[in-house]
């Protein structure tokens, strides 16, 4: 008699031999344990995300096997941030299978749209620098690069951000909270990671000294795996995320005494580690802990790169032809220590040996041009912290001054200049002089970034390394953010050039024509307008607040920072609302303006322009005299997931910071590629988007670089501006005399202050006039719509050059030196 058919049998057929209806049903069966009658959305979502999971896990096997039959040169990413956003659809959509599994879970009674918002969006980032990691693996996987990323697994994100009587609060994220189904967690991989302690020196022969770093505390870290899937590929990378776990589980002699809280205490402070993205760090403990969870994460990723290249290679000295590290901003640069460490003192080889092959093996990524952000370390800290790593560091830096002293005999303030220890600032560790030092590329972000950082920032490295910066410009998966996010825009333009754009984004360009179509013009349109009409719900949904979809939706969404300028787009909305109000109403164009982003905990500053946008929007929304011609908006908690909401629907595109101090910007290309006109200074990717679209196609105001450096040398006075321009005048006197705070008049009168008697430092008050000017040309553009969606469409067609895949293809060819699928 022949065994009972086991129905769980069909789990084990290669998923593309199974109908999405099946795969679902299974997976609600034997994954969930629930009959599909039974089942809540969220299991709904679980099955969906385990049968599009089955095909990862076909393709990754298969890309595992290939890279280790071919044994190509990898790419290892590292970033303290990810902010990859909601998988379901993406990897939906990159695996080719959102059709199917749209219509499976039709067949089931289910509406792929409405599971696809019961998915969190992974809060392992806060902004730019995340997103632009988590592009960068797409596009890696889509051109084949094999390779992968190396984070931190945060068990909860930065933090959900809440306005409470206008101000940001601050709750937990707890993005984990029903589990992850795209991870695997691999409890294989788990290495020590050693803090404090002290160093023994030991003689290994006639005048050579060896190091032993004993004693202090140890952190496992444990490997949890996310495959991130190419589109139109069968390459599925990897993302490996580190969880800390402590050594021991709990103290049992502890537990046995009666001690039940003291014998869980030391897993609850070794695991903190990998608790939350990116601790308060205006307080010591923060600080010290920010610095334990770069290091925690590194050693893990530099351990287990080894561990990858030993299973395959026993002679150390190939480790450059085989491995190239990336390191996204300064947060990783003490990976060029820790792999000092592990080639010298774990395998023994020659210190100058040993630094050939770091120098080879890192390049460093910059993405900032403001001296104040470069991380730095009191060099007290470092050493009680690493203090075997603050002994290399010392070496490392001998060395270098030394060439530097020879290449540049006598200069000793260019050796102060370029030490990595700042000797006159408390002793501290420069950590982006590390990373330079140590690397044999570095790169800013956008081409004036770049200029920039070889003329100012790091001149003297640039002196001293001439051919060792160069410029990749910054760029966006199109996948994610046209694609994904704006299906409806998507749709019309494959109707017109066919789909091959998601691969080869120059394509749009085939678009110019259209421009010139009133048909397709009329087309566009409304697919912006649907957009606007699904963003305008959603706002009344979550925030009760009526806004008009035939408004220009003028939006400025982006992390809350004094040099990114939200204060000033907040000086021009109470200058429009102060001209509507005196009856200026002729000619007016209504808006609907959009805020978004987060500020730092410890930023009081930035919390305090929060507030300052939720009571101007306060009262702006409930004044009768302005009618339907203005609203304000802040959209709170913002992510991924809304910005996919946010970006299709947005017309106006404010890149507004000071010329000099961003460093690229993505968020600008992701509002042009889906259709928005942008407003922006001459600063970071504004430059290149400027002369990719056009003069006619951008609106561009304020101060260069140059006229910036220029007026600050010559000594800026703020107060000119102020005695010579009324409506300026005006609405400082309403922000400083609580006009838009009546129950606590002093309320802004820090950022009054700031802009009007402390110097105001990112100059609103010098760009104002022409930021004011230039918004005049944006409404009357906006009443002739013939000619904005003109405009409008000629952004979406040369928006080219920002994909991903460009940026990914420079960095494969002129700084990691590794093939791709497009490769010549």
């Amino acid at each position: 008699m022949s065994a009972p058919k086991n129905p769980a049998a069909t789990l084990f057929v290669r998923s593309d031999q199974l109908s999405f209806e099946q795969l679902v049903s299974n997976h609600m069966m034997y994954t969930e344990g629930k009959f599909t009658k039974m089942a809540t959305g969220r299991d709904w979502y679980n099955a969906s995300a385990h049968a599009v999971r089955d095909y990862l896990i076909e393709k990754s096997s298969q890309t595992i096997d290939n890279n280790y039959e071919q044994d190509p040169k990898r790419v290892y990413y590292l970033s303290l941030e990810f902010l990859i956003g909601r998988t379901l659809s993406n990897a939906a959509l990159n695996l080719g299978v959102q059709t199917e599994l749209r219509e499976g879970l039709m067949a089931l009674g289910q509406s792929l749209e409405s599971i696809e918002e019961m998915e969190t969006d992974a809060a392992l980032g806060n902004g730019g620098l995340g997103r632009l990691a988590a592009c960068f693996l797409d596009s890696m996987a889509t051109l084949n690069v094999p390779g992968m990323g190396y984070g931190i697994r945060y068990e909860y994100g930065m933090f959900n951000q809440r306005i409470e009587n206008g101000q940001q609060v601050e709750h937990p994220d707890n993005w984990l909270r029903y589990g992850n189904p795209w991870e695997f967690q691999r409890p294989e991989r788990l290495y020590p990671v050693r803090f404090m302690g002290h160093v023994v020196d030991f003689s290994t022969g006639p005048g050579s000294v060896g190091h032993h770093w004993v004693d202090g505390e140890t952190v496992m870290a444990m490997a949890y795996d996310v495959p991130i899937p190419g589109y139109a590929t069968e390459t599925v990378n990897n993302l490996r995320l580190w969880a800390a776990k402590a050594p021991r589980e709990f103290d049992l002699d502890s537990f046995n005494a009666g001690d039940y809280i003291g014998a869980v205490q030391e897993k609850e402070v070794v695991e903190s580690l990998s608790k939350v993205l990116y601790p308060n760090d205006s307080s010591a403990m923060g600080k010290e802990l920010r610095l334990r969870q770069e290091y925690f994460f590194v050693s893990a990723s530099i351990q287990d790169i080894l561990h990858r290249f030993l299973s395959r290679h026993s002679d150390l000295s190939l480790l450059p032809e085989k491995v190239a590290i990336q390191l996204n901003d300064t947060h990783p640069a003490i990976a060029v220590a820790e792999m000092m460490y592990q080639l010298a003192d774990i395998y023994h080889v020659k210190w100058d040996k040993a630094w050939h092959m770091v120098t080879r093996i890192f390049s460093y990524t910059n993405h900032t041009l403001m001296p104040e952000a470069l991380e730095t370390w009191s060099v007290e800290k470092f050493e009680r912290v690493l203090p075997r790593h603050l002994q290399i560091i010392y070496q490392i830096n001998h060395d270098f001054l030394e060439q530097v002293n020879h290449q540049f005999p006598g200069d000793t303030d260019l050796l102060r200049r370029v030490s990595i220890i700042d000797e006159n600032n408390g002793r501290r560790v420069r950590m982006a002089y590390l990373a330079i030092v140590g690397s044999h590329t570095v790169n800013g972000v956008a081409a004036i970034h770049s200029d920039l950082l070889k003329t100012t920032l790091f001149a003297d490295f640039h002196r001293i390394y001439p051919k060792k910066f160069i410029n990749v410009t910054n760029g966006i998966t199109p996948r994610r953010w046209l694609n994904q996010a704006n299906p409806q825009l998507t749709e019309l333009i494959t109707s017109r050039i066919g789909n091959g754009f998601v691969q080869d984004l120059a394509q749009l360009q085939r678009l110019v024509p259209y421009a010139e179509d009133a048909g397709f013009r009329k087309q566009f349109r409304a697919v912006k307008q649907a957009n606007k009409v699904h963003l305008a719900k959603v706002i009344e949904k979550k925030l009760g607040i009526i806004v008009d979809p035939d408004s220009l939706f003028d939006v400025q969404i982006k992390r809350i920072h004094e040099y990114k300028r939200q204060l000033l787009n907040v000086l021009h909305v109470i200058t429009l609302y102060n001209r509507i109000r005196s009856g200026q109403t002729q000619g007016v164009t209504p808006r609907t303006v959009i805020f978004a982003g987060k500020a730092a905990p410890g930023y009081k500053t930035a919390k305090l322009i929060i507030r300052l946008i939720n009571d101007m929007a306060s009262i702006i929304n409930n004044d009768p005299a302005v009618g339907g011609l203005l609203k304000v908006v802040f959209y709170p908690n913002y992510d991924v997931s809304s910005a996919e909401k946010i970006f299709p629907a947005s017309d106006l595109s404010e890149q507004i910071s000071t010329a000099g101090t961003e460093a690229s910007g993505t968020g600008n290309m992701k509002m042009a590629l889906n259709g928005a006109l942008t407003i922006g200074t001459l600063d970071g990717a504004n430059i290149e988007i400027g002369e990719e679209v056009g003069a006619d196609n951008i609106f561009i105001f304020g101060m260069t670089t140059a006229e910036v450096a220029g007026l600050r040398a010559r000594g800026y006075n703020p107060s000119v501006h102020y005695d010579n321009n009324a409506e300026l005048r005006l609405v400082l006197e309403m922000i400083n005399h609580g006009f838009f705070s009546v129950e606590e008049p002093d309320r802004y009168r820090a950022l009054y202050d700031n802009l009007t008697q402390y110097g105001d430092h990112y100059m609103l008050l010098a760009d104002y006039a022409s930021y004011v000017a230039t918004q005049e040309q944006v409404s009357a553009l906006y009443l002739d719509q013939e000619e904005w969606t003109r405009r409008a469409i000629l952004n979406v067609a040369r928006m080219g050059k920002f994909s991903s895949d460009r940026t990914i293809r420079e960095y494969a060819d002129k700084v990691w030196k590794v093939r791709h699928s497009q490769s010549q």
